[in-house]
């Protein structure tokens, strides 16, 4: 069934109050990243960019919701102190006291905190797993080094195998050499 002239004659008033309404209801949206003050003159300036460092505290109108006015004794971008709004010095409604900027958290999600303290916790017991077998490999290095300095040191002859599976006998420039070495050693992982 088709609709009588008449009809159609107030559908499309109708159906553009509709679309103009909905548009004007999405203007608001953008407006809710701008800048409202008053500039020298006593105009209103609307802009998405701060006003000037010029313009004091008082004279500006509306902030972007993202962009909190500074709080008392707090410096402003453009290193002048804010001034005190009048909600922060009035009690909150219901007697209750105004949470401080940083208290709120979103929430979270209990599943997903719990895995974060097992990976913290499991890292922290790998690290200290690590620790304590470097401590162990550095107390063997100390062991070994200083006997092998004490033997050194005993003046007794000692050989070693040199790369082509040889024995050769250490002279005074390789025993002292070696003696050099075992006490860089000792100097390193006896602590």
């Amino acid at each position: 069934m088709s609709p009588t002239p008449h009809a159609r004659g107030r559908l499309l008033p109708a159906l553009i109050t509709c679309a103009v309404l909905g548009a004007g209801l999405l203007l608001p949206l953008s407006a809710w990243s701008q800048w409202v003050w008053r500039d020298a003159n006593g105009r209103l300036v609307a802009s998405d960019i701060p006003p000037p460092r010029d313009v004091p505290d008082r004279n500006i109108v509306q902030r972007p919701r993202q962009a909190a006015a500074p709080t008392p004794g707090e410096a402003r971008p453009d290193g002048t102190a804010g001034a005190a709004p009048a909600a922060a010095s009035a009690p909150a409604p219901g007697g209750a006291a105004p949470a401080a900027p940083g208290a709120a958290r979103p929430p979270v999600d209990p599943e997903l905190e719990k895995r974060r303290k097992a990976a913290e916790q499991s890292q922290a017991a790998q690290a200290k797993a690590d620790e304590s077998r470097l401590a162990e490999q550095r107390r063997e290095n100390c062991a070994r080094a200083r006997g092998h300095l004490a033997g050194l040191e005993s003046g007794q002859r000692m050989a070693r195998m040199n790369e082509k599976g040889e024995r050769e006998i250490l002279d005074d420039k390789a025993r002292a050499d070696e003696i050099r070495r075992a006490r860089e050693v000792i100097a390193a992982d006896c602590r």
